[in-house]
């Protein structure tokens, strides 16, 4: 199979027969083998009825239906899991992605051999204030973090060689971080494409300011287990080691202070609480990286790694 389409949704019951019937024409005129899964998010409109009748009259088109909301990282991580074509190519329900992107993400995947191409919304419709400008923010700092040069981390419409989504997992929130989550797997060909962002045609946006802030957070989450899950002892261990050598080398300080100059006072002086408090600090740092080693090692995957290929092993 060509391309698997995976398309989550919430309440967007208006865009899809339009939406399907522009995809259908992409398909057709490209003649890819294809699947479209729509992945409904729990709606509460008549979102699911009208994946019925498209599927109905094309059967290339499939439905998973979640029975409450779980956000987008879930649709999106089981339509991954369903997958079945080639190339993956994931897009948003409400028409602001334009399917004729399709064609070009694929080649990009094909021919240029990129492991993931994600889209730039270069030119957007939304308001400036409440979108553009934290949306800038957020990517700016995700750049500075993952040190991925992509412009719009968030954008849904994006391309995957199968191989990316099948060794991912998607929780959380952590579907605007696909492509870090895709770097830390091992697929370093990372790209990109400007594309087409259309007007709201239908409904209204689901995500409000603080999928920004909860994004950041997540970025942060993300970047240290990725860094230190396997080995979580060389952060804390790190940095308690570090808290605990000031603290003790202060006390000594003030140790030989004291029996140089009888008349000073230890308890007097505020470095005396500080060194006090940093080396409790520096042996807390410590102990939690001993114990988070201790898990590491009993973790049922702790020797799970993503292999590329073989050559004479079954």
């Amino acid at each position: 199979m060509d391309l698997s389409i995976v398309i989550p949704l919430y309440n967007e019951e208006e865009s899809l027969p339009e939406l399907s019937e522009w995809i259908t024409r992409v398909m057709n005129e490209n003649n890819f083998s294809y699947e479209v899964i729509m992945v409904d998010d729990g709606s509460t409109d008549n979102s699911w009825d009208v994946i019925e009748r498209i599927s109905a009259n094309n059967p290339n088109f499939k439905g998973i239906k979640f029975q409450r909301n779980y956000g987008k990282s879930a649709a999106l991580n089981e339509g991954f899991k369903a997958a079945k074509g080639d190339v993956v190519i994931t897009m948003d329900a409400d028409m602001q992605d334009s399917p004729d992107e399709i064609p070009e993400l694929r080649r990009m995947i094909r021919e240029d051999n990129y492991d993931m191409v994600s889209g730039w919304k270069k030119k957007r419709f939304d308001n400036r204030l409440t979108k553009n400008l934290p949306s800038k923010i957020f990517n700016a700092a995700a750049r500075s973090i993952s040190h991925i040069p992509l412009h719009d981390f968030n954008c849904g419409l994006k391309a995957y060689r199968r191989k990316v989504v099948k060794s991912i997992e998607v929780y959380g929130e952590m579907h605007r971080n696909i492509p870090v989550l895709a770097k830390w797997a091992g697929f370093r060909k990372i790209g990109e494409k400007v594309v087409e962002h259309r007007p709201r045609k239908y409904g209204v946006t689901k995500f409000g300011w603080e999928r920004f802030i909860n994004g950041f957070l997540d970025l942060s989450t993300l970047t240290f287990v990725g860094r230190f899950s396997k080995r979580p002892m060389h952060f804390f261990g790190l940095y308690g080691t570090l808290f605990f050598l000031f603290g003790s080398l202060s006390s000594l300080f003030l140790i030989i202070e004291k029996l140089t100059h009888k008349e000073y006072g230890l308890t007097n002086k505020p470095l005396f609480y500080i060194a006090l408090a940093v080396m409790i600090m520096g042996m807390q740092l410590f102990l939690a990286g001993f114990i988070a080693e201790l898990i590491a090692r009993n973790a049922a995957d702790r020797n799970n790694y993503l292999i590329e290929r073989k050559i004479g092993i079954n």
